[in-house]
């Protein structure tokens, strides 16, 4: 049993023994004739090679965790002791508390010589310094430390920000010029643009490095005014228009770019998007014939498939991308074949789905295949051959959004057939296979595991232990300093300038842009990215995300945990399962404050503010004064009406789930028509598909909460799964 899951509250333990620092940099033998004295002086100034390995080791890092209140007491006994690494870490961190609360006396004591003692962070001490002689009035010392910056350290991002803050224009002339890529830049080049809005070179520098950014596409729009861009400008300003959801004015900008496959492509896309069928074709024609090999051109043809005017004029484009690339054949085939049936050429397509199962039995399209037949021949009943449809899917289709499925439905099969034996090997290859999967959860309870079901879930109370920050897998030295310290600003400006290669990042470097935003509060592009890398294609990159998604720490940043305080705070006024609560806002919104959904839903639970008045009396809550974008105030509405649903269905988190997506309308139909005496059937038959993959989705982020953050549930899992990466005992 576990004791823990049933505790009051939840329990926030800082798992300060889960990473590592290493202090200390690698150096060479000193030189014949250098005293040892010099021999400790250079290996003292040396950068810090940080990794996961010794991290642990920092009294420092577990602090950024905690409120400046509470940290503060803390901080200073470690700046008062000896010279280290960690009194560096904190002095600095401690000045920069004191600055935010303009203590700026106090901050420059701590600040005194740092520069020289903590050589990884030296410009931004410097920085700090000037901040600080700031707040003093003292804008003369402020002055001249950024100076300092500037001439000491001219090729670090810090110097950019330096420069920034001097203001002068050709201190910003050489920022522009030196350091495009960082945010500061963009906002030198904004005003500039704002008092003249004809310079395209400035304009460009937005395009290739600031696609991301609000406001940008009026910056393209004006960009693409101008006739005398070239080939290679061109296709910038395309990029930045596909990055930002504007195809057609992409394919307008690839137009007059270089033939490249991917800019043919995106031309015959946006012009298919726009509805411009004819053009769209030819150009899709003209891409597979100058890039016959290309994989833009097996795009091409499965779009020129589907472009036609007859079912019957797709087969040779089919036919073509089936011999041609075969990583898209099983997709080529199983259209291939809805195309015979509709013209009732029964041999032929029993001959196209033959050859899918059988050469390219691999393929996603395959697994689709597999899992209609064994739906269908479950409905009968015959069990038996359910099996035998179901079973390839787990291993020929591993990565496939259907394996974990398919393999809890083989248990749930095998077990009618009064397999018990081995229906408990199937549920436990699930978890060993599968144990992200919302059907790892079904598993462990099928087998026993006390990880709370439908009926229980609400009012568990597990134990939550949050970890560090990781330590990014890309950046320098400096950003991952940065990074760990909670200087999340500098943080970012400093990584945006490093990261060139934003529009083909490798996946550490795509990993650490998520994390980046991520601690910039931008949770809906950090979930988004980091969980995307699952979508690589390389096998470099698969072997890259392979080896990655064994380590706790991604999947702790695929699954966040902010707005905890008051997520445990609401949880515990409406007694609901704060993992539960976390689950919802996930898959609600992202963890995103600001959100509004096509049908008026507001913030992280998505509450119409229709539904916030009904609520509020039910709560002794006042409406009138609420701000729904208000993370508290969102939370505490939003888990109101989810008590009130769990009240309506006798506390069944499935039910009371179901009715927050679908409404109790929809929820007492189904009951009074759908099975219940199995939770799994009725999930199944939920008619409306949103609400279907609504369901597994909350419980799948509430199982993954629930393995990453409860020591007790991540012990389990890992008995199960050797590559499941597991929270230390306490």
């Amino acid at each position: 049993m576990l004791k823990k899951l049933q505790k009051k509250h939840i329990s926030l333990i800082v798992g300060a023994g889960l990473f590592a620092f290493l202090a200390g940099a690698m150096i060479s033998a000193p030189q014949i004739g250098k005293s040892i004295g010099q021999w400790f002086k250079l290996a003292k100034h040396q950068p810090e090679q940080i990794s996961e390995a010794n991290k642990a080791k920092s009294v420092v890092l577990p602090l950024v965790l905690q409120s400046v209140q509470e940290r503060s007491a803390k901080l200073e006994a470690i700046a008062k002791g000896s010279s280290s690494l960690d009194q560096n870490r904190a002095r600095y961190l401690l000045a920069s508390d004191l600055i935010e609360r303009k203590q700026a006396k106090e901050a420059l004591n701590l600040l005194e010589d740092l520069d020289k003692e903590y050589s990884l962070l030296a410009p931004y001490v410097l920085l700090k310094q000037a901040q600080a002689h700031e707040l003093l009035a003292e804008d003369g010392k402020a002055s001249d430390l950024r100076q300092k910056v500037v001439k000491v350290y001219p090729k670090e991002p810090a110097a950019a920000k330096a420069l920034y803050l001097i203001a002068l224009p050709e201190y910003q002339n050489k920022e522009i010029a030196q350091f495009p890529s960082h945010p500061l830049t963009w906002e030198i080049i904004r005003k500039r643009l704002q008092e003249n809005p004809n310079q395209p070179q400035l304009q460009l520098i937005l395009a290739k490095y600031a696609y991301d950014q609000p406001g940008i596409v009026s910056v393209l729009d004006q960009l693409a005014k101008n006739p005398t861009l070239k080939p290679e400008e061109w296709e910038i300003i395309g990029t930045s228009y596909w990055e930002n959801g504007e195809f057609t004015k992409a394919s307008t900008a690839y137009a007059k770019a270089s033939k490249t496959p991917r800019n043919l492509y995106r031309i015959a896309r946006g012009l298919q998007k726009s509805g411009k069928s004819e053009s769209a074709i030819a150009t899709f024609k003209q891409l597979v014939s100058a890039f016959p090999d290309a994989k833009q051109s097996g795009a091409a043809l499965q779009h020129l498939a589907e472009m036609v005017k007859t079912r019957k004029d797709a087969l040779p484009y089919l036919d073509q991308e089936i011999s041609k690339f075969p990583d898209r054949a099983g997709e080529a085939l199983l259209t291939k074949t809805k195309i015979l049936e509709s013209q009732n050429d029964t041999k032929s397509a029993n001959d196209a789905l033959q050859l899918l199962i059988s050469k390219y039995g691999s393929s996603e399209a395959a697994a689709e295949y597999r899992w209609k037949v064994a739906l269908g021949k479950a409905k009968a009943k015959d069990y038996k051959a359910a099996l035998q449809w179901a079973q390839p899917i787990t291993t020929n289709n591993p990565d496939s959004i259907l394996a974990p499925r398919a393999g809890f439905w083989v248990g749930k099969w095998t077990t009618k057939l009064g397999k018990k034996a081995e229906a408990q090997a199937v549920y436990e290859n699930v978890i060993s296979q599968f144990p992200y999967s919302y059907y790892a959860w079904r598993s462990a309870l099928i087998l026993g595991l006390n990880v709370s079901n439908f009926n229980t879930l609400r009012q568990m109370n597990p134990e939550v232990v949050p970890l560090l920050r990781p330590v990014p897998t890309a950046g320098s030295e400096t950003f991952k300093e940065l990074y760990l310290l909670g200087q999340d600003r500098d943080a970012w400006l400093q990584w945006e300038t490093e990261f060139q290669n934003k529009m083909q990042p490798t996946v550490a470097e795509q990993f650490t842009e998520g994390l980046v935003r991520l601690a910039k509060g931008e949770n809906l592009i950090g979930i988004e990215k980091i969980s995307k890398l699952e979508d690589r294609e390389t096998p470099q990159e698969k072997a890259d995300y392979e080896a990655l998604k064994k380590q706790l720490f991604y999947w702790q940043a695929r699954y966040p945990f902010p707005y905890l305080k008051e997520i445990e705070h609401w949880s515990k006024e409406r007694q609901i399962n704060p993992l539960l609560v976390t689950a919802v806002i996930r898959q609600e919104s992202r963890f995103e404050p600001n959100v509004k959904s096509g049908a008026g839903a507001v913030g992280l639970m998505q509450v119409l503010p229709s539904t916030a008045k009904w609520i509020a009396p039910q709560f002794k809550l006042d409406s009138k004064n609420i701000n729904l974008e208000n993370p508290n105030d969102n939370i505490m509405f939003g888990t109101a009406y989810l008590a009130q649903t769990h009240q309506q269905y006798g506390n069944n988190s499935l039910l009371a789930i179901a009715s927050y997506n679908a409404g109790p309308g929809n929820v007492s139909k189904w009951l009074s028509i759908l099975p219940k005496d199995d939770p799994d059937e009725f999930v199944e038959a939920i008619p409306f598909d949103e609400t279907k993959n609504y369901v597994r989705q909350v419980f799948g982020n509430y199982w993954n909460y629930l393995r990453l953050y409860n020591p007790e549930v991540s012990q389990l899992v890992g008995k199960y799964s050797v590559e499941h990466p597991q929270l230390p005992t306490q």
